[in-house]
């Protein structure tokens, strides 16, 4: 099998696009790269963000495996892409995800509670069992719940930009997407309003090297990701997205540049997923296992952990003791969720309408008459009117 998706070098690829860089593998600033101006505890952050984001993967993947939640998108070494573009962005501001942008949602304030319970689908998800696992909301942060239909939330970031920009909130909207995604009319749609309008909204593009079993080699015949802005009227960037401190420098300068008034941009960041596309995914039946050994040895949370450990601001035993308390914070949530009731049987008619309808209520009440004839569902032998 030929090797389609290495790491991103210094020098062009085969395409001769050069994916802008500021450290190196080993985390060591390149000669004359800017460092973005952050405070040790913002880098601290970031850093924080990207190991809790990597153990949440992990452990929402062990329950999957349990059989108990149903779903999980993992972003176990893309944790450089989704958190530090995520940590550009101002708490105002909105976030319109793909499917594994969740840790975003932690970053900005989620808690770790919500989040497991909503891949539980009981009383502690706030969208009460209507979607399914790995799809978050969180009001608090800006947070919008996504759909699985790929890319129906870049014309939603793009319409709540263009209402920010008609009430002059300041508001700048992110549109996350994958390399997948650039292939849908929902992006062309997002992209060619975005331009006219000159809308405040940054689409963050994470290529993860696959869209599901599709190479991002076979996704575009486009010189780069970052390129495809340019028929749009905006501008359009290609970044290493393992390297956190080039993603937060691209992504924020994007960002203000929308909030100044200077329209939309593109940030493509390359990187890698090193599980499956999903929980249901078998990866290596369309994978050489030497590409993703390649891309292990290019570990976004080593990267940026190498280039703290040189500022004096981390040191090996602190990065062990920050994995374990956040080990025991995730396991600590994960007992709460547990425990927590199911969602009742009337969140099924609840919020359709501003009251319940006659219709609805009649439909509630007939599938309570039949749960106490049978019981659970499965006693009906499939005879359940719904």
């Amino acid at each position: 099998m030929t090797i389609l998706n290495l790491p991103p070098a210094a020098e062009p690829n085969s395409r001769g696009v050069v994916h802008l860089r500021v450290l190196s593998e080993k985390g060591e600033p390149l000669p004359g790269a800017v460092l973005p101006d952050l405070s040790p505890e913002k880098w601290l952050s970031i850093y924080r963000g990207m190991v809790l984001t990597r153990v949440l993967d992990g452990k929402m993947l062990i329950l999957q495996r349990q059989g108990r939640i149903g779903f999980v998108g993992t972003a176990t070494g893309l944790e450089a892409a989704v958190i530090a573009s995520g940590a550009a962005f101002e708490p105002q501001d909105w976030i319109f995800p793909a499917l594994r942008e969740g840790g975003v949602a932690v970053y900005r304030g989620m808690p770790l509670v919500e989040y497991v319970g909503q891949m539980f689908l009981n009383c502690h998800d706030t969208s009460k069992g209507r979607q399914m696992n790995n799809h978050f909301q969180h009001r608090g942060s800006h947070f919008v719940s996504w759909s699985s239909c790929i890319g129906t939330q870049l014309p939603q970031a793009v319409g709540a930009a263009y209402a920010a920009q008609i009430r002059s909130q300041g508001t700048v909207m992110c549109g996350y997407l994958g390399d997948g995604a650039t292939s849908s009319p929902e992006f062309h749609a997002a992209a060619t309003f975005a331009g006219v309008w000159k809308a405040p909204v940054v689409f963050v593009c994470i290529d993860n090297g696959w869209a599901i079993s599709v190479p991002s080699s076979a996704q575009s015949a486009s010189r780069s990701f970052g390129s495809k802005a340019e028929a749009y009227g905006f501008p359009g960037v290609d970044v290493d997205g393992n390297d956190a401190a080039a993603v937060y420098r691209e992504t924020r300068a994007a960002v203000d540049r929308a909030r100044a008034g200077g329209g939309p941009s593109l940030v493509a960041l390359k990187s890698y997923r090193i599980l499956g596309h999903s929980s249901s995914d078998d990866p290596t039946r369309y994978r050489d296992p030497s590409e993703v050994e390649a891309w292990k040895a290019a570990d976004p949370i080593d990267r940026l952990g190498a280039f703290l450990e040189r500022k004096g601001w981390l040191h090996a035993d602190a990065a062990m003791r920050l994995r374990e308390s956040l080990e025991a914070e995730v396991d600590r949530a994960i007992d709460e969720a547990a425990a927590a009731p199911k969602l009742p049987l009337r969140a099924l008619v609840d919020d359709v309408y501003a009251r319940v309808t006659p219709r609805l209520v009649a439909q509630h009440d007939e599938l309570v008459r039949v749960l106490d004839r049978f019981g659970d569902p499965t006693a009906a032998e499939g005879r359940f009117p719904l």
